[in-house]
């Protein structure tokens, strides 16, 4: 299915590509990505020869009936894992292993590392968790990746994609054996986070913002509820005058 469905992405949106030969043809390395779409964990691995393993909510691989089948077929023939947030540990420790995982294997192991679609175009703070914890863990090169232009192509609330050319720049593999074993340290997870960060950063001509995506998430939210109740107000304050 990989092959049907990167074909199909490719011949439909001609996505570019800058920096394959960074890529190793055999061998494990981690793939951490700016997430602006959903359809980021596609392109990207449509444009390899090897597969990608990104991770995904599990309830995409367990939902009945006929959608729920080929919802779950479709996520597996493109890569993605299945990881089960319950517990009380959570997804992050799950993806943590699942990651740790491919990486045994000598596989590809895609990776975000703002840990959600950036909600404006942004480049946000790296979480100091998965990224981070699998590198250390497995010694595994990782490869930062910019996506460019993914969150055009579908917006909020459009149904039909535009077609249109995203982009895809692949930089040179960082190498942070200098670390294997330190895991556990919080401020090494946080300096490893922020370098992979920069550069991806150059590579995607983002701006950065030092605070996490969920928090600006959130910031967007309340004021767009301020922004509601305000006109709310307002209405009310006109129809009694």
């Amino acid at each position: 299915m990989k092959l049907s469905v990167g074909g199909a992405l490719k011949l439909t949106f001609r996505p570019w590509v800058e920096g394959l030969e960074h890529v190793p043809a055999e061998g494990p390395a981690i793939l951490a990505s700016n997430h602006l779409s959903f359809s980021d964990s596609f392109f990207l691995p449509a444009v390899l020869d090897r597969k990608v393993t990104f991770i995904a909510k599990q309830e995409y691989f367990t939902t009945p009936g006929l959608k729920g089948r080929l919802t779950a077929a479709f996520f597996k023939g493109v890569g993605q894992l299945p990881v089960d947030r319950s517990g009380s540990r959570g997804a992050g420790e799950a993806a943590i292993k699942a990651g740790i995982e491919v990486i045994k294997r000598g596989e590809l192991f895609g990776i975000y590392p703002e840990g959600t679609r950036s909600p404006d175009g942004r480049l946000y703070r790296g979480k100091p968790g998965g990224l981070a914890r699998v590198a250390l863990a497995t010694g595994a090169p990782v490869i930062p990746v910019a996506m460019i232009d993914t969150e055009k192509i579908q917006p909020p609330g459009q149904v039909m994609p535009k077609l249109m050319r995203p982009g895809i720049r692949i930089g040179k593999p960082l190498d942070f054996s200098r670390y294997h074993g330190m895991d556990g340290d919080r401020f090494i997870l946080r300096s490893v986070t922020d370098e992979v960060m920069y550069e991806i950063m150059k590579l995607s001509g983002q701006e950065y913002v030092d605070i996490y995506a969920t928090a600006a998430k959130r910031q967007i939210a309340d004021a767009e509820a301020a922004r509601k109740q305000a006109e709310k107000e307002k209405d009310k304050h006109k129809s009694g005058a």
